[in-house]
C-alpha cells in the first residue's frame, strides 16, 4: 500500500461486528491482536468505503513501525529549491497542468494570470456544483462498503435503489433488520448526504 493510497482512518469488521475504529495505525495493532478464528475481518477505509489489506506480518512492534511510517505525512525534499512565485503559507502546491496553446493565451490575457485566474474557475465551478460531487462520492464509499458486508442482508437491493435515489426514509426502513453495527456505519460513510432526510 503506497503512501499515497494510505487511508488515515479505517474501521475494522469481523462478520458484522465492529471491532475497531480509528487511525489506521491503531486499527491494525487491533486487528493483530485479535486471535484467529475462522471469521475474516475486513478492513474498510473511510475515505473511500474500500477493504483495503493489512500486513500483520512479524510482532507488535513491526506492526506498530509499519503503520506509524505508512501514515506519516512525506518530508518535503531537504535540497534549497530557489524561492519563487507563489504562497505556500497559504497551502499553495504547484503540480503540472496540460492544457492547449489556446487555453495558455486565453489565461494568460486574464487579470491576475493563469494561476490566479485557474483557482477562481475551480472555485466557481465548486459553488455551482451544489454538494452533488460530494454527495456522489459519499453515495459510492458507502455503495462499496454495503456490498461487501451488507449483500446477502434482507433488503440489500431495495435500500441501495434507495441510497442512489437520495431516498433517506427509504433507505432507513430497508436497514432496519440489519446488525446494528453495519447499519451505523454505512450511515456514517453517507454523512449528510442522504442521512438528513432519515425519519428520526
Amino acid at each position: 500500500m503506497s503512501q499515497e493510497n494510505t487511508p488515515s482512518h479505517v474501521a475494522a469488521f469481523a462478520g458484522s461486528k465492529l471491532i475497531a475504529a480509528g487511525p489506521l495505525a491503531q486499527v491494525a495493532l487491533h486487528v493483530h491482536a485479535q486471535p484467529a478464528t475462522d471469521c475474516p475481518v475486513l478492513v474498510f477505509s473511510d475515505e473511500t468505503g474500500r477493504v483495503i489489506d493489512l500486513d500483520l506480518r512479524g510482532t507488535r512492534e513491526d506492526v506498530a513501525q509499519r503503520y506509524a511510517e505508512a501514515t506519516q505525512p512525506q518530508e518535503a525534499p531537504s535540497q534549497e529549491a530557489p524561492k519563487g512565485r507563489g504562497r505556500p503559507k497559504l497551502g499553495v502546491v504547484p503540480r503540472e497542468i496540460t492544457l492547449l496553446p489556446r487555453h495558455w493565451e486565453w489565461l494568460a490575457s486574464q487579470k491576475g494570470g493563469a494561476s490566479q485566474t485557474l483557482r477562481r474557475l475551480v472555485d466557481e465551478a465548486r459553488k455551482a456544483d451544489g454538494g452533488r460531487t460530494q454527495a456522489k462520492a459519499a453515495q459510492e464509499r458507502t455503495y462499496r462498503f454495503v456490498t461487501a458486508l451488507a449483500g446477502d442482508l434482507p433488503d440489500y437491493e431495495e435500500a441501495v435503489r434507495a441510497l442512489f435515489a437520495s431516498d433517506g426514509a427509504a433507505l432507513d426502513r430497508h436497514m432496519q433488520a440489519w446488525p446494528a453495527d453495519v447499519r451505523q456505519y454505512a450511515l456514517r460513510l453517507l454523512g449528510e448526504n442522504v442521512a438528513n432526510d432519515r425519519k428520526d
